[in-house]
Formats: structure tokens, sequence, C-alpha cells
């Protein structure tokens, strides 16, 4: 299989923007008062599972909110990020496993899981693996917090002429094949939201936007520059024959890192069975 990777850099970089998006989404979802309502029977620790869980970011930024005891199965193609996965606090056990999610993603074990999570997975995956993750989970009548989904949004300030053609050609590259089918890039949670309320679920969403101001935020720049270095060459590689253009506006977006806001819409999900 072949499945789109991450470095443990650019994870690093997103992680505290990830967490303010998802702070603020979680108000939206009143998140706290309905894991609470999901909470495991007492004296039973909370057993999650986290898809494609990278370095750990989502564990990290969850388990504060479960609170008590919890075990985390923490599932991901690639051992090397797996190994980057820190010991948890006290009173959390984690147990890290390499696994192929298009080829084996029905051996996980469903119906010991009180919470099956992920993040920034969404918009790689393509309908079939969608369908499949729906169908696992509704047979073990586990709940869902899938964050940090893409939904098309990039809002820049200031403009810049060929925003919108940029914007357009990364969306094309975004539903290219990413190892679990082709991809749905910014419309998995309209793909995702229909498939659960069908399974049976209770659905609720909110928007959890990146939001990244090149003045104020110390790491602005840098995950700016890298944002539109990865849309530059995802737009290349969609369309040779726009790559003037396109690096054009690369090098004017990049010369204006320190002074942009933008604005990255993102989607968060919390599901659970009726």
């Amino acid at each position: 299989m072949s499945t789109e990777t991450f470095s443990a850099d650019w994870l690093s970089l997103r992680e505290p923007f990830d967490a303010a998006a998802r702070a603020e989404a979680a108000v939206r979802l009143r998140l706290g008062a309905r894991l609470d309502a999901l909470r495991p029977p007492a004296g039973t620790p909370w057993r999650v599972i986290d898809l494609a869980c990278g370095t750990g970011a989502n564990q990290r930024w969850l388990s504060p909110h479960l609170q008590g005891p919890q075990e985390w199965l923490m599932v991901d193609h690639d051992d090397s990020l797996l190994r980057r996965v820190p010991d948890p606090a006290s009173g959390v056990a984690i147990l890290r496993q390499r696994l192929d999610l298009m080829a084996s993603l029905e051996t996980l074990p469903w119906h010991a899981a009180h919470l099956v999570t992920a993040s920034a997975l969404l918009d790689l995956v393509g309908t079939a693996w969608l369908q499949r993750l729906v169908a696992a989970c509704a047979s073990a009548r586990v709940p869902l917090l899938l964050a940090l989904s893409v939904d098309g949004r990039h809002l820049w300030q200031p403009r810049d002429p060929l925003d919108e053609e940029v914007a357009a050609l990364f969306a094309g590259h975004q539903r290219r094949d990413k190892g679990l089918g082709s991809a749905l890039g910014a419309q998995a949670a309209n793909t995702l939201l229909p498939a659960l309320r069908k399974a049976g679920y209770s659905v609720v969403q909110a928007r959890s936007d990146w939001r990244v101001n090149g003045l104020r935020d110390a790491a602005g720049p840098y995950l700016l520059k890298s944002l539109i270095d990865g849309m530059a060459d995802a737009a290349v590689e969609q369309d040779a024959g726009q790559a003037a253009a396109v690096r054009g506006w690369q090098a004017r977006r990049r010369d204006l890192a320190t002074t942009t806001r933008l604005r990255v819409g993102h989607v968060d999900v919390l599901a659970w069975p009726r």
C-alpha cells in the first residue's frame, strides 16, 4: 500500500494550531458534557482506538478531556512516527500498533473500544474505506470523534489574484489516492455524516478552523511558508502547465508570510449510537 506519509517536523509544527482549533470546536460540540454521557462504567478505563495517530498529538489533546484511567491503542502504518509517541501521563496506558489501515482495518478490536478517534485523517480516505470504518464502528456500537477534516476553505488576508486558482488545483490534488482509495478531500465530512446517520448514529459537527497570523503567532510564518510550499508543489503536480504562475504565487505569498493572516477550514465530528 502506498500511504500518505507525514514528517514528524510537520506534525509538530501544526500541533499548537490544531489544539487551538479543536478547543474552539469543543465548546460548540459540548464535548465535555457529551463525553461524560459516554463514559464507561465506574472502575472501567476508557479504551480508545486512535487511527493514523502519527506522533500522538490527538492523544495528547484528548486525554485530559476524557479524564480518569485510560487505555489507548495507537495505530499507524509508519513505525518511525509510532516510535515518537511519548510515554503518557500517570493513569494512561498506551499500546502502539503498526497497521495497514487499508488491508487490515477490520482486525482492530472494535468491540473492546469505548471510543474511536482520529485527527486529520478523513480527507485522505476514499468512500469505500469510509463505509468500512462506519460499518466496523456500527457493528460494535462504538462512538467516534473525528477531528480536523478539511472542508476546502482558504481565506487569505491580504488576497492574491491566484488564490482561488491555486486552491482549486490543490483541491484536485487532495482527491488523489493516498493509499486508502481516491481521497474525498474537502467532501469527507459531507460524506461521513449521512453514512453515520444511516447506520444509527446521532451526529454533531463544528468548525475547527486553523487561524494563522504571521504577525502575531511566533510559529505563524513557519506554518504559512510550509503550507504555501505544500500547496504550490501539489498545484504544479496537478497541472504542470500552470507551473510558472503557481511559482509566482508561491514567491509572493512567502514574501508576505510575516504579515499574512490565513483561515483554513476544518470540521470536527462527534457521533454516538442512538
